[in-house]
């Protein structure tokens, strides 16, 4: 399956793209484009559009993108859960100081943000870090 969100990536449209290929789309392709493009894309080429202003899979109630898509897909696993308190610190900007590590979870998709212009690089740079979080969530919830 296509998915379509913005260019230019940091926090959300980053992590979400980590949550769909690592939990509901294996095989997933990701298609980033200006924002003024994305509904086009979407229907042009049959994508599902995430993270983007008025569509299922974004920001809606006070959720971020990744958790719209959790919710959608139901995906109910408590160290997901974890790691979407982390990602959505990280993504909304009212929120960072919540969770501890979402700050520096911010730092360093800003940071990637700078340094690498082509977002399936920061696919594929990124997608590491958030698998190191998610097992940070899994012992985290073990020792409680």
């Amino acid at each position: 399956m296509k998915w379509v969100t913005r260019e230019k990536a940091k926090v959300d449209r980053i992590a979400c793209p980590w949550l769909i290929k690592r939990f509901i789309d294996k095989v997933a392709e990701f298609l980033f484009v200006p924002r003024e493009k994305v509904l086009e894309v979407a229907e042009k080429e049959n994508a599902i559009p995430f993270d983007y202003p008025g569509v299922e899979l974004g920001h809606h109630d006070g959720k971020c993108s990744f958790e719209t898509i959790m919710e959608k897909y139901n995906l109910t696993d408590p160290a997901l859960k974890c790691l979407a308190e982390i990602v959505h610190g990280a993504d909304v900007k009212e929120d960072l100081h919540k969770i501890p590590e979402s700050a520096g979870l911010r730092a360093i998709a800003y940071g990637f943000y700078l340094m690498v212009d082509d977002d399936h690089k920061k696919i594929e740079l990124e997608f590491p870090i958030y698998d190191a979080l998610y097992e940070y969530c899994k012992d985290k919830l073990e020792r409680k």
